[in-house]
């Protein structure tokens, strides 16, 4: 279960069992949607780790950045969203293949793209 209260700052605190994130209306941190942003770069390191893992080489090195587009619907709606790896030098054609390959898995992607059929819920308690 994830919970928020709202106060009259600009700050939004989620709390999650023994977790807390913090999020920001101002500009002074993320807003929940570049959080979300941030989740799949995030996303892609963690299945990049994996994939390093599952081959025996260190992911040491290995840099992901993101952006997002725009969709049709403006600023606050995702068109495409696009996610480059870079490698150190000794990382092999295959290796970095297998690596990408991972990444294009995440699972928080997974959800984006498969996750249409989602039945969100807003109900008064």
């Amino acid at each position: 279960m994830y919970t928020s209260v709202a106060d009259n700052t600009p700050l939004i605190k989620v709390a999650s069992g023994k977790h807390e994130v913090s999020y920001a209306l101002d500009g002074s941190l993320m807003n929940p949607l570049e959080a979300f942003y941030a989740s799949l770069a995030a996303c892609a390191i963690v299945f990049a780790k994996k994939a390093c893992k599952s081959l025996g080489v260190e992911a040491a090195g290995i840099a992901v950045s993101c952006k997002p587009f725009a969709g049709p619907g403006g600023p606050l709606t995702l068109g495409k969203f696009r996610t480059e790896v870079s490698f150190p030098a000794h990382f092999t054609a295959e290796q970095k293949a297998a690596i990408l390959d991972s990444i294009a898995h995440c699972a928080v992607k997974d959800v984006v793209v498969n996750g249409a059929n989602i039945d969100f819920q807003v109900a008064e308690v």
